[in-house]
């Protein structure tokens, strides 16, 4: 099949199920400040209704087309959830065992019952160290400016993996 000749793609092709979207985003706090971007670099890709961002955002996009830009303003429960406080948990230093200096602020993986999970040491005092499993975002509304850069439909493998492959997305060797 020939490409289109309007100078896009896909012309005119919404994001729904299964797109292939990628995106240029700045994300913002409450106060303005930015908390992360993907300007000026590479813009994100990801597979629309995968699960691959945050719910709010995924179902701000649902419907928007390339060129498209928005400001969307994600609540905490709808981006990376409410703070939970039993997830933050004291343990003993020893139990950190191969970790020579244990510094505040320092991201390490622990074992669950329940798997692999990322936690943030938030506090140490004496013996104890307090980490918290929360993401570090949890608890905030999140500001967005996006610009949608690109819809496609995905491909078969795209689809079977569950993610993107190639530019702006994932690559396996």
């Amino acid at each position: 099949m020939a490409p289109p000749t309007t100078g896009k793609p896909y012309p005119n092709m919404p994001i729904t199920q299964d797109s292939v979207v990628s995106i240029h985003y700045t994300l913002k706090d409450d106060a303005g400040e930015v908390i992360d971007s993907s300007v000026p670099g590479e813009p994100l890709s990801y597979l629309h209704g995968h699960g691959n961002l945050i719910p709010g955002l995924e179902r701000e996009l649902e419907g928007k087309d390339t060129g498209d830009r928005l400001n969307v303003r994600i609540p905490a429960a709808e981006g990376y959830g409410e703070y939970d406080e039993r997830l933050v948990h004291q343990v003993p230093r020893r139990a950190m065992r191969g970790i020579p200096d244990v510094k505040v602020g320092m991201r390490l993986h622990v074992q669950t019952p329940e798997g692999t999970h990322a936690v943030t040491v938030t506090k140490v005092t004496g013996d104890m160290v307090t980490i918290d499993g929360n993401h570090p975002l949890a608890g905030k509304d999140l500001n967005f400016e996006v610009e949608i850069t690109a819809v496609r439909p995905a491909t078969e493998e795209e689809l079977m993996h569950g993610h993107v492959h190639g530019p702006g997305g994932h690559d396996h060797d």
